[in-house]
């Protein structure tokens, strides 16, 4: 008795590092807990149970003495076929019984791959696949949630893996030397050492599906997490445009009547932005791309203030190709020439600078116009379409990371410094 629960402990803890193993590894993490497969991806996790447990079995067979609790053969094709279904249960309980059938166990192969269809039909009779990924490895559990739910599943799951174990030992009983058993035919066990064998035989199996649930639910978390940045960043996207929208379109509307043919110059102008904003759906974009934005936007507003503005720009030709927000500048510009410059009447001058140190890429945009007052300027984040926008936006796309300041002097103009890293890895992936 003391030798086999020793056995036992040891086969739980192979089986939980197997599975804690395999889910560390991306092509075996996403077939094993993809509800559907293709057939590549079919054969990949047929390969992959039929390899590992094979190679387990292996390595109790060569090493003849010592290591039975590798053994899991029977664990491993049922669990092939609760996961991936009929054809990867038989298969991979084939391929599980291959180092059996060399040293002449030669009922492995049938009670393997009989096993491995049982765990298809398993998961046939199960109505919902999320019934396979709730069982626990305390059956008691298992029961309690079948009897309050009244569902079925779990009480044929548990049957199924006794009655998987009942065949392995009547097999053995009969024909000693062509099945695998963890103790002698001749010394089966009974009583209370024939439950315990049973109840390991339910938790090497449930065990796995716990280890790896734990880790689809993680996958499920920041899949949730991904789908909830890009809602947010598509909001604030939506946000942005029709302001620059509705912006555009007054400037537009004071020159109907006084300069018509400016005004229909600038329509379009903007229809060229119109175009290029319903083109785009990424997130982030080269600066370059940026910048021939402004320069379209400011053509825009020149028509409408003249020489009264100027624009300057200075850019490291190494930043060009680095990738920023979508839309990052625009607003900034907007705010100088609404809030800093149109109040003026000798107009000023709007600067923009780029320069790339280390891996980080430096944005400014400065302007001498009128400034922020003072008790403006504390609450200017959380205040206002533009800086509040593109402040969130940073925050959603590189964290803390994304750096947004402002310093301004009233009278004398403002300056608005972006900071954002060069490889935002966390943003490459919501875009």
């Amino acid at each position: 008795m003391e030798r086999l629960l020793i056995t036992l402990l040891i086969r739980l803890g192979v089986v939980a590092s197997v599975a804690s193993i395999a889910v560390r590894y991306l092509p075996v993490r996403r077939a094993l807990l993809r509800d559907t497969r293709t057939f590549r991806e079919q054969f990949h996790f047929t390969l992959w149970f039929g390899t590992v447990f094979g190679l387990l079995s292996a390595i109790r067979i060569i090493s003849a003495h010592g290591y039975e609790a590798l053994d899991l053969g029977l664990e491993g094709s049922l669990l092939a076929g609760l996961l991936g279904g009929y054809a990867p249960g038989l298969m991979a309980g084939i391929l599980i019984s291959i180092p059996g059938m060399f040293a002449a166990e030669y009922l492995s192969l049938p009670l393997f791959a009989g096993v491995g269809v049982m765990g298809g039909l398993l998961r046939d009779f199960s109505s919902d696949p999320e019934e396979i990924w709730r069982l626990s490895p305390f059956i008691d559990l298992n029961v309690w949630r079948a009897l309050k739910g009244f569902k079925f599943f779990p009480l044929a799951f548990a049957l199924a893996v006794f009655l998987s174990e009942f065949l392995r030992q009547l097999l053995g009983h009969f024909f000693s030397k062509s099945i695998f058993l963890l103790y002698p035919a001749w010394d089966a066990p009974h009583g209370l050492s024939a439950l315990v064998l049973y109840l390991a035989a339910f938790a090497s199996i449930t065990l796995p599906l716990k280890v790896w649930n734990n880790t689809r639910n993680e996958m499920k978390l920041e899949q949730q997490r991904t789908l909830l940045m890009e809602a947010r960043l598509q909001a604030l996207t939506s946000q942005i445009n029709p302001h620059f929208l509705f912006n555009t379109l007054n400037s537009v509307s004071s020159l109907i009547r006084t300069n018509p043919e400016e005004a229909r110059v600038m329509i379009l102008k903007l229809s060229r932005i119109l175009r290029r904003l319903l083109r785009k759906h990424e997130h982030l974009s080269p600066l370059r791309d940026e910048l021939d934005f402004i320069d379209d936007y400011l053509s825009i507003e020149q028509i409408r203030y003249g020489g009264k503005l100027r624009f300057e720009k200075h850019i490291e030709a190494g930043t060009l190709d680095m990738l920023v927000p979508s839309m990052l500048l625009q607003p900034l510009v907007e705010n100088c020439i609404k809030h800093g410059l149109s109040g003026k009447v000798e107009g000023g001058v709007i600067v923009l600078r780029a320069q790339r140190e280390r891996s980080m890429l430096h944005l400014t945009v400065e302007d001498d116009g009128a400034g922020i007052p003072a008790a403006r300027l504390s609450n200017l984040m959380t205040s206002g379409i533009g800086v509040n926008n593109v402040s969130e936006r940073l925050k959603v796309l590189f964290g803390e990371e994304g750096i947004l300041r402002i310093e301004s002097v009233e009278g004398q103009g403002t300056r608005v410094e972006i900071q954002v890293p060069e490889s935002p890895q966390g943003a490459l992936a919501v875009v």
